[in-house]
């Protein structure tokens, strides 16, 4: 296992980390696949909020089952706090002591705060939660603080500059991302900083993988039979120097006996040029499958109705590109938008500056995304 530095601490994290979101249910199956992660040298490992009593339970057997035994001594863990949950100080401290009855411990080495963007950021800093937090590190409970982010540059500049003892920025990245929310620019902002910067979802949730286009099957061309898909998109990922960790939610042992044997030979800088040049053709021809052309600028907003439109094209589009229309419909469900909202007033078409049709791909977006 590949180690890299992280951040602003004293210590080296592996190349892969371990998230715990799509573990199996069996106790027994998912304990062996945390040992054997760490057996073989991950030393992170990333855990949700759950916010069903019942499904917390059943994470804190596993946790207990799995850390037990020197375990836990061997593996730092990062408690996520989501913004929906903590909209208030108080809301804080029951979330975090809520986590860490779930983990059974007294104290997490990292409690990431998440997702913040520019709608949600502000309400929360003028509730006191960066001082509720930092109150959390100088009692114990709380090893380090670090923020999950997706959101553009300047919310993100915004956001470090609010904090000095931010530790970690936590994104979503893969080779489709290197422009987008914060891009590669904000992954530096943040690693300049001094922060660690750590991946999810570098293979998109598995959309990079599953159901690949025709279009960027042929992109691809032989490469495919050198380096499986999932090698291409962690080694992307892993290029970067600035990437700390990138965790993997993986659902099988298979799965992960697989990432841990690439995290061991896929060095930072670890692709050459033609490599590059490859996985940009790929994501050509992925964005080339793009039916909504928004570029997320966002000249649109706000909405007067509350809706955000730039997000809806983002996840009509990841339904359409990668063909994965529940994931695109989970989240929309999950983030609370509400097309049914709109009066058609058309002030976002009057600001779109690429002339796009916006009420009509709102009303396609609705059928695919509420019927």
């Amino acid at each position: 296992m590949q180690y890299r530095n992280f951040g602003k601490l004293d210590w080296q994290v592996s190349a892969l980390g371990l998230g715990t979101a799509r573990l199996p249910r069996d106790e027994g199956e998912s304990s062996a696949i945390i040992r054997y992660a760490i057996d073989h040298g991950v030393n992170y490992l990333d855990v949700p909020y759950l916010r069903d009593a019942g499904e917390r339970e059943a994470l804190s057997r596993l946790i207990s089952s799995a850390l037990g035994g020197g375990y836990r001594q061997r593996v730092k863990i990062a408690a996520a706090l989501p913004v929906q949950s903590i909209g208030s100080s108080v809301d804080f401290d029951r979330c975090l002591k809520e986590q860490l009855e779930c983990l059974g411990v007294e104290s997490a080495d990292f409690a990431i705060i998440g997702w913040l963007d520019r709608q949600n950021w502000p309400g929360l800093h003028e509730a006191g939660i960066i001082s509720r937090a930092e109150s959390a590190m100088a009692d114990g409970r709380v090893g380090a603080l670090g923020f999950s982010f997706h959101d553009d540059y300047q919310t993100l500049r915004d956001i470090l500059n609010a904090c000095d003892n931010w530790t970690l920025c936590q994104v979503k990245y893969s080779y489709m991302d290197v422009d987008h929310h914060p891009g590669v620019g904000g992954i530096r902002l943040a690693t300049d900083k001094g922060l660690a910067v750590v991946v999810s979802e570098p293979l998109k949730g598995g959309r990079l993988v599953n159901k690949l286009p025709g279009s960027v099957a042929e992109a691809w061309g032989d490469a495919l039979r050198e380096r499986s898909l999932a090698e291409w998109g962690l080694r992307w990922v892993w290029h970067h120097p600035e990437i700390a960790t990138a965790v993997s939610d993986v659902s099988t042992l298979e799965q992960l006996e697989e990432n841990i044997t690439l995290a061991d030979v896929a060095p930072a800088g670890g692709l050459g040029v033609p490599e590059q040049l490859l996985v940009n053709r790929v994501r050509d021809a992925y964005q080339a499958l793009k039916p909504v052309t928004c570029t997320t600028c966002r000249g649109c907003m706000p909405c007067p109705r509350g809706i955000d439109v730039p997000r809806i094209f983002e996840l009509y589009n990841d339904a359409v590109i990668y063909d994965d229309i529940e994931t695109a419909r989970a989240i929309y469900r999950e983030e609370g938008h509400g097309i049914e909202r709109c009066n058609e007033c058309g002030l976002c078409e009057k600001a779109c500056g690429r002339n796009i049709s916006i009420i009509d791909w709102l009303k396609k977006a609705g059928k695919l995304f509420e019927d």
